[in-house]
């Protein structure tokens, strides 16, 4: 009977690893990294390449490039275990952090680049508007120049919300669910 009971619950927990696998497109990643870190999150210990080749049956390179994607999304961290030489990765329990990190430095620069996009279009729009002896291209142009005039406040505002969310203010607005859960710990 036990073994059914183990059985169920590794396929549920599966269930919910494929369920973070499938979403992490949302932040730009692809289904085996999201693989990658749900297995990192629900291991008992911090886990090795070996380990999470291991697990996951995909090559060490692989699983190399996955963990790099994750750290540099802060959703995997380097970790320390006595006695043990090999690197050691676990993931980032908190992912309220690592929301916050992820989407500030998306969202950032892309927002950066579409204010940077609309400043050289408004330019060049200038400049062909003092070009052009046609009156009804000069009013087109000044209508689309007001777009982009929309468009960049908007994008400004967006930074301003990143900043908020970057900051941790945002949890004064939208509180965080009062929970702690972590390794050998329970809500």
């Amino acid at each position: 009977m036990e073994y059914k009971d183990w059985k169920q619950y590794e396929e549920t927990k599966e269930k919910f690893i494929q369920v973070i696998a499938k979403n992490m497109n949302l932040y730009g990643v692809t289904p085996s990294i999201g693989r990658l870190y749900g297995v990192l999150y629900f291991a008992e210990e911090p886990m090795t390449l070996d380990d999470m080749r291991e697990a996951l049956s995909m090559s060490k390179t692989s699983m190399s490039t996955g963990v790099r994607t994750l750290s540099d999304m802060k959703m995997v961290e380097p970790a320390f275990k006595k006695g043990v030489r090999k690197d050691l990765y676990k993931s980032e329990e908190d992912w309220y952090k690592s929301f916050t990190s992820l989407f500030g430095s998306k969202w950032k620069r892309d927002t950066e680049t579409n204010i940077e996009e609309a400043d050289e279009t408004i330019e060049e729009f200038r400049t062909l508007q003092e070009e052009t002896d046609d009156p009804q291209l000069k009013e087109r142009i000044e209508e689309d120049i007001n777009k982009l005039e929309y468009a960049k406040n908007y994008y400004k505002w967006l930074m301003n919300f990143i900043r908020v969310v970057e900051s941790g203010e945002i949890f004064n607005y939208v509180p965080k669910v009062n929970q702690s859960v972590g390794k050998g710990e329970s809500s």
